[in-house]
């Protein structure tokens, strides 16, 4: 018996067609990769297309932050800058006008290029800060995470910017706050100012 279904032989494509369509799509699949997955992902741009669209940068940054994470959790931070380099934190505290248990301070920091550092606030569980900190240059790689006893890395944000601010509610009591990464190739300075329900302020890096 025979199959009626069987298709004509004129119908399917041939195979210099399939040789074709696979040829396309291996082009369209590599031109893809090279103009926008290696910029985005990577911060590698061989073409140049992805400065033009602005991926290289993000790379760059993704890149640099995941270097600088990886390495807190393996408890690699930097060694902080002799103070000769780099100038130590500043911190003064405004008691007047504010509710019992609220704290404000400003905190001062000093970097030079490609160096690091970091700033933790003491906080229980539930609490919560307001932030504002900016950059006397440009653009500051930075992270804002915690850690405890037995929790290495806790992230809430990272990006790259000039000027940040927002609230902070502490995930769990321990400490909570920024790391900041100088990739400018100028001196910087960086302007921390913080109010809320906190302990202490430290200088980790």
């Amino acid at each position: 018996m025979q199959n009626a279904n069987k298709p004509d032989p004129s119908e399917l494509p041939s195979t210099a067609k399939l040789l074709k369509s696979t040829a396309v799509a291996v082009v369209v699949a590599a031109g893809l990769l090279v103009t926008i997955v290696l910029p985005a992902e990577y911060g590698t741009d061989p073409t140049r297309v992805g400065s033009l669209l602005g991926l290289t940068e993000m790379g760059r940054i993704k890149v640099q932050l995941a270097a600088e994470a990886k390495a807190e959790e393996a408890g690699l931070q930097p060694a902080a800058t002799p103070p000769a380099v780099a100038a130590a934190p500043t911190a003064a505290v405004t008691p007047a006008a504010t509710a019992p248990g609220v704290r404000t301070d400003e905190t001062v920091l000093t970097l030079a290029p490609d160096q690091g550092a970091e700033i933790k606030l003491v906080m229980e569980e539930g609490a919560r800060v307001r932030y504002v900190w900016s950059s006397s240059g440009g653009r500051i790689n930075f992270d804002v995470h915690a850690d405890r006893p037995g929790t290495s890395y806790h992230g809430y944000s990272k990006g790259s910017s000039r000027r940040e601010e927002g609230d902070l509610t502490a995930a769990f009591t321990g400490s909570h706050g920024w790391f900041w990464r100088n990739r400018t190739g100028e001196t910087v300075t960086i302007t921390l100012q913080t109010a809320g329900a906190y302990t202490e302020v430290k200088r980790v890096v």
